[in-house]
Order: C-alpha cells, then structure tokens, then sequence
C-alpha cells in the first residue's frame, strides 16, 4: 500500500526523503509555490538512502500520475542487493500540478521545458539525475535537457545523465501531414470547449460524437479535476499548444549522431506506433548500426513489440524488459 507524505519545507525535504519509514513502494507529492516544477517521489525502500535516481517525463497534455503505476514497477524489479532507486516523476510546465504554479517564463518551448528540470534540480539541492525517461513530448524535453547540460547551459558543476531515453517520440522534425493529425485535432477541440466542463462522462460523451475513440477519450476524463461544481483541466491548453508547436519544430538528429560522452541515448519504438514513417525508421537503425566517435557516447535502438504510443499502458511488462536490464549495467 503506498502512503503520501505532505509537502516540507525545502530545507529539510532533503532529510525527509532519506528518513521516513513508510511500507514499500511510496510516493512523496511536492506541491510548491514558486516557479519551480512540482513532482512526485517513487522508492521502494525509503528507510535507506536512494542510491540511483531516475527523472520520468510525461507526453503533452499528461502529467506525472500517469507514470505512477510503472515507475513503481520498475522501481521494483531494479531494488535488489541492497540498491534503492528513487523514480522522480516531474509534472512538465503547464501540465499538471505545475499549471497551478505561476512564473513560468514563456516561450513555452522545448528548451524552458528543459531547463525547468534542471531548475527542479538546483532548487531542492539534489545531486543531477543518473537517467531520463521521457515519453513522446517527454522524450524530446529529455534530449533538449542533454544538449543544453553538454553545452554547459545549466552550470559548470550540471552532470549528464548516464543514460536518457526517449519512448516512442520521434528525435527529428514532425510533419503533420505523415500522421492522421490527430493530435491537432485534439487541441483543436480541447480549445473550443468552455473552460469548465460539467463532468467526465459529459466529456467522454461529446469526444466520442466528434469521432474520438474512447481510449483517448477517457484518458482525456482524467486530466480532470473538481472544481466547485464543474470541472476544470489539468492542463494550461493555450500553453500546452505553443510546447506541442516547439515539439513538432526542434530536430534532435545531430544529438543521436553525436551523443555527449558518458551518456547513451536509447530510442524506443512502439511497433505499432503511428509516429514512424520508414524514412525515419531507416536513419534511426542506421545511426544505431554505424555507431558513434571513440569520444561520444552511445545511441540505440529498441522495438517495442505489440505496442502502440501508449508504450506504459500497452506493454509495461515488454517495456521494463527492455529498461530494467540497461538500468541494473549502471550499478
């Protein structure tokens, strides 16, 4: 049964999260104030010191939450001989707990998305995250957080992560026009509705009308929250727009090409993902068989199968199978 512990001060969330005794797994919910992201904590053992810590980054229009159940998961299949994981699931700008918080400087682009984790970092005075998840939009904050920490942007003293990996998100350039533009419709729909919404089931019902299937449409319901006697989104939808804009923009190749040494980049693909034309598929094996410099670090490549974007709801069992073994290397 997990137990949630209450926000501290920031000066001693640090001690707090290395001395509470609290039945496995837990979560810690920060909730804060000020310009800095909010986050939810995953350990197995929270009596112990964590000795490795691992950032899980949501797609667009999701949030932390969403991660709770596999990164409690994969939390669990790396605790072994004594190692404690600790799983830091961030709510991106603008999304979730973090579009209650004000002073998120804009552009709200891939790159202060980036930079807001490393601020996350500097502010609780954690030592930098030994690996990054990110999934879709995730997935591309992730390799701008690499990029910009190789280049020196958060500090001299900003470490790279060991390994970032980067769930079903395409690193380069995203042409609408090779998708069924469902995700534009999406926001285009989400932007006509009236900012209060009578109830999940309302939402669920005039999504499914509009053609939606009811997958999507129920995971939408869940980025509700109450508010009075309507609903209202967990989500900024005008924000959340410019970031899915600077999403579809950055390309990220030269970085699989070329990644920092010290750090390996692990691409994997939903099998049955609609984000892949063959085009991109064929240069991303190629980048991974050709392989990079003596002094660049690593890139791979991994198939998903029977998958398809939803790579933690469709196969989390397929998918730590893939993780777990490249995180236990890092013991």
């Amino acid at each position: 049964m997990s137990s949630i512990c209450r926000t501290k001060p920031v000066e001693g969330l640090r001690l707090l999260n290395r001395v509470l005794t609290i039945s496995t797994p837990y979560i810690h919910r920060s909730h804060r104030s000020i310009a800095t992201l909010a986050f939810e904590e995953i350990r197995c053992s929270p009596e112990k010191p964590y000795n490795f810590t691992a950032f899980i980054l949501h797609g667009l229009l999701g949030s932390g939450r969403n991660w709770r159940s596999f990164s409690r998961s994969l939390a669990s299949s790396l605790s072994a001989d004594g190692v404690n994981w600790r799983m830091v699931l961030v709510d991106l700008r603008n999304h979730g707990k973090s579009s209650e918080i004000e002073g998120f400087v804009p552009p709200h682009d891939m790159e202060n998305a980036a930079k807001d984790v490393a601020n996350l970092v500097h502010s609780q005075g954690w030592d930098w995250p030994d690996v990054v998840i990110g999934h879709s939009m995730g997935g591309k904050v992730a390799l701008q957080y690499a990029e910009s920490c190789s280049r020196g942007v958060y500090g001299q003293l900003a470490r790279l992560p060991k390994q970032l990996w980067v769930l079903d998100s395409v690193p380069g350039k995203v042409n609408p026009e090779d998708s069924n533009r469902e995700v534009e419709k999406v926001m285009q729909t989400l932007q006509s509705l009236p900012s209060s919404i009578p109830s999940r089931k309302w939402l669920v019902d005039h999504m499914l009308k509009l053609g939606f299937s009811k997958a999507l449409s129920e995971w939408l319901g869940s980025n509700l929250e109450k508010s009075g006697d309507s609903m209202t989104w967990t989500f900024n939808i005008e924000a959340a727009v410019e970031m899915f804009d600077s999403y579809r923009e950055k390309d990220y190749w030269s970085l699989l090409e070329h990644p920092p040494e010290g750090t390996e980049i692990a691409i994997v693909r939903a099998e049955k993902s609609d984000r892949w034309d063959p085009e991109t598929v064929q240069k991303l094996e190629s980048i991974a068989s050709n392989g990079t410099g003596e002094s660049e670090g690593k890139m791979s490549h991994h198939l998903l199968p029977n998958s398809g974007h939803w790579v933690h709801v469709e196969n989390p069992k397929g998918l730590l199978e893939i993780i777990t073994p490249k995180l236990v290397s890092l013991v």
